[in-house]
């Protein structure tokens, strides 16, 4: 499932002016401030349709995955696989 961000809600929340800059500023803060940050601008976004042929760049961040596309919009995808290791040997 692709979101789409609000650019100007996401370079304000990291403090930011930039995709570019994005990797740095998530590096400089706590993991959970950072999920927390993301979970907060994907409830209050909507799905929307990715090509992943448009990809200019793309950064991970644990199970999320931060993308732009060259019309400079940005997407979240949020990677819920959890896997549950003592099904396996049953």
């Amino acid at each position: 499932m692709f979101i789409l961000v609000n650019k100007d809600s996401l370079y304000n929340t990291f403090g930011i002016e930039s995709f570019k800059l994005l990797e740095s500023a998530v590096d400089t803060m706590a993991p959970s401030l950072v999920e927390y940050h993301l979970t907060a601008l994907s409830e209050y976004s909507q799905e929307a349709y990715f090509n992943k042929r448009d990809i200019e760049n793309s950064i991970s961040i644990g199970e999320y995955n931060l993308y732009i596309d060259y019309g400079e919009n940005i997407y979240l995808e949020v990677n819920s696989s959890q896997d549950n290791f003592t099904q396996g040997f049953w």
